[in-house]
């Protein structure tokens, strides 16, 4: 035969007259035929449509550029643009971001399409064409080059996402699928029943395709794709159309109008996501420097005060705009040491402030010793150390029972919280606070002991905190003038402390007989009789040589009721006690809860029950924040929360939790999160936004504690002091109040260098802010999609711009 063994071995044939005179005769009638067949074509008016089966040979379309080759992931979850029948067999997201097992890291049906259908699932063979089709093209891209869609640790992306180029392929095939309905080539008629059904499978692959991919690409540059593309491949719904020019009559050419049109929306989609927006960062202009704290820090409003006699000067003034500068770091700064041994000493480097040290050295607050400030455990009235004097409080009161009855207190004038720092030696969770004040820096030196703190002064105004939340209150030689102005800032406290609580109050008033001691003492001892508080102890601590008296609100309306005076008033029918957000003291006291299913009229289970057992007073008669019953609101939230915090958060994000010790939830809810983290060696300030539902109580009965705050001002700390930020769903919100520029700069402002950042959010919001976090130089550690919703979680580094903003 023509085609011998030795032709397929070397191409070539045995030479004779006959075979030569055969080929030769093949050869002139093939070139005539070609010739025939080409005057024919040239002579026709119809143009030649391309066939569409050859771009239905890549399943797996590349865009590469000059830095990285991208492999579009065609996921089969999610379900714009598919039929019923599709979005039933495939994984559809919903509008809440509720796959908390999905979020580890490697999520299940996000990744490996082991749920999809299987003509949804892309082998590297699932679209063989015939075998002259596939010599024609090039072969596609390894399938196993493509990767899952979490960053890796260097916050470098591959896999989900718009591709360079990925549009025109689809412009193509949809304008070469219409024209195969309209004209019949001679391909079309030589195509075989099989093509055609491959040709159809093909189409159903490119809608996927067309599937929404949240993840951003983060190059090895680490700059985004443009996002244009990206929002592009958001249909509102199965039948939308991405390509508008697919529509009219003009073959595989677009017009002109069409292509303007897309190119303007893909301009003003590429505006609105923030991709192409660039962010200018500047060094904050303030006189605090590497200390300052806006609304505690704003000269041009203090200078404008009436009136400093109630420390309004120590309130918050915060800025009609969110500074949107950056905080400098102290010369020399370095990560904070690790807890627990940052309790006994920090850099002092990162906290460079000796006033403190020669003011309060001789009772022991802090010292200075070489590269560290030292903190041996003293305080005021406890120079022998903070522990010996938390165990004479419980000798002299057994039942304030410290981590068993007594799990949150508050510790007013907190100095350096020595005494917050040695209760969780307790299994104490204390809330201390002090104002920027004269004692430099020392709530700064608590949050870098790893120890919590807040910003605030006693003044005009009701502490950030519900009513009736915390066990003890206590205060050692706080300098608040209890006893004047009819006791308002005493009763401040009463509105505060829960019924039954205790007020722990050491100063020299106790145990001293100087003239001004007496007459403190005494009014003192008039207005907590006339608040129907009860002292209950009253001792001494030989070793310190100071005393102590402890007193206890009352658990009912009887003796408010028997009083000969009403001094001072009960509260008004219409005080709301719980409202705190920047509303004035009132000289007045709240009455006390009736009923055995009202909240504050029983005492919380002992800790640690109380953390996971649901209050008593959450039952399925109110809505909860999700929409359940309340009670099902409550559980569900919690065990959601731990299966995040035990999957993702510990387990899948690469976070070295040793290293974690300062958290804030800045969006907390029920305090699931803060709950869930129990295990940890952390403690979480649990923030309830003031537009946000009131849950803060939930999160006190829970033996957690938090503060209401407003998210488009400055918070009450200092920079630098949290090892770990987390935000579910709260951008998105604050977008509709105020510009989210200001907001990233707080959070820059407050997140330690190397402290992470942890997002949920809807995709929108996401990009907006990993744009923002790689303008700061920001490593992006993960990005994870799943439908409309996304996961994102970023860490600081030490990047400070050089420029100093104009003066403030």
């Amino acid at each position: 035969m023509a085609f011998g063994r030795g032709a397929k071995m070397d191409g070539r044939r045995p030479s004779s007259p006959s075979s030569s005179m055969c080929t030769t005769t093949t050869v002139v009638v093939f070139v005539a035929l070609c010739m025939v067949g080409a005057w024919m074509m040239t002579s026709s008016t119809v143009f030649p449509v391309e066939p569409t089966s050859n771009k239905k040979s890549e399943p797996i379309e590349v865009s590469t550029s000059n830095k990285k080759t991208e492999v579009k992931d065609q996921r089969a979850e999610v379900g714009f643009g598919e039929t019923d029948e599709a979005a039933k067999s495939g994984s559809v997201s919903s509008e809440k971001f509720e796959d908390t097992d999905n979020n580890d890291n490697v999520p299940d049906e996000s990744h490996s399409n082991r749920d999809a259908p299987e003509e949804e699932k892309f082998p590297e063979n699932a679209m063989e064409k015939p075998v002259e089709m596939a010599e024609e093209k090039e072969p596609p891209k390894e399938k196993e080059d493509s990767k899952d869609s979490f960053d890796d640790a260097n916050g470098k992306s591959e896999g989900q996402s718009a591709k360079e180029g990925g549009e025109s392929g689809d412009e193509e095939e949809k304008s070469g699928e219409r024209k195969d309905k309209e004209t019949t080539t001679d391909n079309d008629v030589e195509k075989s029943d099989a093509e055609k059904k491959e040709d159809q499978e093909g189409k159903s692959e490119d809608d996927a395709t067309e599937q929404p991919q949240i993840e951003e690409k983060v190059e090895e540059s680490g700059e985004k794709e443009p996002a244009a593309k990206a929002n592009e491949v958001f249909p509102d719904g199965a039948q939308s159309e991405l390509l508008k020019e697919s529509n009219t009559e003009n073959g595989s050419f677009p017009t002109q109008a069409a292509e303007s049109k897309n190119e303007k929306e893909a301009q003003a989609a590429s505006k609105s996501s923030g991709d192409e927006i660039t962010y200018s960062w500047k060094l904050c202009n303030s006189s605090a420097v590497t200390d300052y704290i806006p609304c505690l820090d704003n000269e041009k409003a203090i200078k404008k005060l009436h009136s400093t006699k109630h420390y309004e000067h120590r309130e918050r003034h915060c800025p009609a705009e969110p500074p949107t500068c950056l905080v400098p770091l102290p010369e020399g700064y370095k990560r904070p040491i690790e807890w627990p041994k940052s309790r006994d000493k920090v850099w002092y480097s990162n906290v460079p402030h000796t006033k403190l040290a020669e003011y309060k050295g001789h009772q022991n607050w802090v010292k200075v010793s070489g590269d560290h400030l030292l903190f041996p455990g003293g305080g005021t009235q406890f120079k022998n150390g903070a522990l010996h004097y938390i165990d004479t409080i419980q000798q002299a009161l057994p039942d304030i029972a410290w981590g068993k009855r007594s799990r949150v207190i508050l510790d007013v004038g907190c100095g350096v919280a020595s005494f917050g720092g040695y209760m969780f030696d307790r299994d104490v969770l204390t809330m201390s606070f002090a104002p920027k004040d004269e004692h430099e820096a020392q709530v700064q030196f608590a949050l870098e002991r790893g120890i919590p703190a807040i910003s605030a002064v006693m003044g005009t105004k009701r502490l950030p905190y519900p009513s009736r939340v915390f066990d003890v209150i206590h205060c050692a030689r706080c300098r608040v003038p209890w006893h004047i102005e009819g006791g308002k800032l005493l009763l401040e406290l009463n509105r505060l402390l829960r019924p039954g609580g205790y007020f722990v109050w050491s100063a020299t008033p106790v145990y001293q007989k100087l003239p001004e001691d007496v007459e403190i003492w005494n009014a003192i001892s008039s207005l907590t009789k006339s608040m129907c508080w009860k002292m209950v102890k009253k001792t001494k601590d030989t070793l310190n040589q100071v005393g102590m008296a402890i007193y206890q609100k009352p658990m009912d309306n009887n003796c408010y009721e028997k009083r000969s005076e009403d001094s001072p008033p009960l509260c008004k029918e219409t005080d709301d006690a719980d409202a705190a957000w920047n509303v004035p003291l009132q000289a007045c006291i709240p009455k006390l809860p009736i009923g055995p299913s009202v909240r504050g009229s029983k005492w919380p289970e002992m800790w640690p029950q109380r953390l996971e057992k649901t209050p008593f007073w959450i039952d399925g008669s109110r809505v909860g924040v999700y929409g359940k019953p309340a009670n099902e609101d409550f559980e569900a939230d919690y065990a959601h929360w731990k299966r995040v915090v035990s999957k993702s958060y510990v387990n899948g994000m690469g976070i070295d939790w040793s290293k974690v010790r300062n958290v804030m939830d800045m969006r907390a809810v029920y305090g699931g999160f803060a709950a869930a983290l129990r295990d940890q060696k952390v403690w979480v300030m649990n923030i309830v936004p003031i537009d946000s539902p009131d849950t803060l109580p939930i999160v006190y009965e829970r033996g957690l504690f938090g503060m209401y705050h407003d998210w488009c001002e400055s918070f009450s700390t200092y920079p630098r002091t949290y090892d770990l930020l987390h935000a579910d769903h709260l951008f998105s919100k604050l977008k509709k109040r105020c510009k989210l520029l200001g907001v990233f700069a707080e959070v820059d402002r407050i997140l330690r260098p190397e402290g992470k950042l942890i997002v949920r959010d809807d995709a929108e919001t996401i990009s907006e802010l990993e744009s923002m976090a790689k303008s700061l130089q920001w490593e992006v550690r993960m990005t994870y999609a799943r439908g409309k919703e996304g996961l994102l979680c970023v860490q600081k580094t030490t990047w400070r711009p050089k420029e100093i903003e104009a003066s403030m």
